[in-house]
């Protein structure tokens, strides 16, 4: 059906058809492909990457609603790989000519087998290679990039997955943005006032399977002396050895935290209104466990 749509490979460019007021460059053609999961429903938001002979990135993009991949490229010979979360990514070949249209037709994903999970026990987090980062608008216009130097955490992997449990604390005194005027001002009373709240805490009873290797981990954090519920997006990486043999897992984590949320309300704006610091911050986790003991 797609290749339909789309029409035959090498047909002319603007001859009829669902594209035929597609204005395309004259050295250039139309790429396209359906990609669809095993009981042939569509893939949405799937990842496609376009490479050239040389292994140059040509363009990248999602799956629209329907699964379908369109794209105006130059004519010649390309890879194309498209990965989705729960599968097996897919690589293929095609070639595109001058004012024609390519089609892969349908592209079936399988699914991926998911990464063993870590053995049921205590496990603790490894902070040397392990980082608790974050992520704040400044001036509505450049990031700025910290970090917090000093954690611990310890996680209880239980028989079923979803039972599990973690409590990460974390100094807030190590906060670290590179700059030291910077630092002192965030450990400050208009920020996190170590003084008062020295540190910060999350702990976690709640671990949801969203599929494949991703997770939900909602638990407590408390910040600044407020407490609130909040969801880790995790991405499950899998099991591993260290140098010296011993057993790590690896995860990825990000959430967004609003600063009002845990009174952290200090605001000075800029003569033209706008804030200093923006009102949310974005944490991403990079962490490695290991067994306790």
């Amino acid at each position: 059906m797609f290749g339909r749509w789309l029409g035959n490979r090498g047909q002319a460019g603007g001859r009829g058809g669902a594209l035929a007021g597609v204005q395309v460059p004259r050295t250039a053609g139309v790429l396209g492909c359906r990609v669809l999961d095993p009981v042939n429903e569509p893939v949405q938001q799937a990842e496609f990457v376009l490479t050239d002979s040389v292994g140059r990135k040509v363009t990248a993009g999602e799956t629209d609603p329907f699964g379908s991949l369109l794209a105006t490229v130059p004519a010649g010979d390309y890879r194309l790989a498209v990965k989705a979360e729960g599968f097996t990514p897919f690589h293929g070949a095609v070639t595109v000519t001058e004012g024609a249209h390519a089609t892969l037709g349908d592209v079936t994903l399988q699914v991926a087998q998911p990464p063993q999970l870590p053995d049921p026990g205590d496990w603790a987090i490894e902070p040397n290679h392990s980082q608790i980062g974050f992520t704040a608008r400044h001036i509505g216009l450049a990031r700025i990039h910290g970090r917090f130097n000093t954690f611990a955490g310890a996680v209880r992997i239980a028989d079923r997955m979803e039972d599990s449990a973690m409590h990460v604390i974390i100094d807030a005194a190590s906060i670290d943005t590179n700059v030291q005027m910077r630092d002192d001002h965030l450990r400050s009373g208009d920020f996190l006032d170590v003084g008062r709240y020295p540190t910060l805490e999350f702990y976690s009873e709640r671990f949801v399977h969203r599929g494949g290797n991703r997770w939900g981990v909602t638990g407590a954090l408390t910040l600044h002396g407020v407490s609130r519920t909040v969801t880790l997006d995790t991405r499950y990486l899998g099991l591993g050895n260290g140098l010296e043999g011993e057993t790590r897992a690896a995860c990825r984590a990000t959430t967004e935290l609003h600063r009002e949320d845990f009174t952290l309300t200090w605001q000075t704006m800029l003569a033209r209104g706008i804030a200093v610091v923006g009102p949310s911050i974005s944490i991403d986790l990079d962490i490695q466990i290991v067994p306790r003991g």
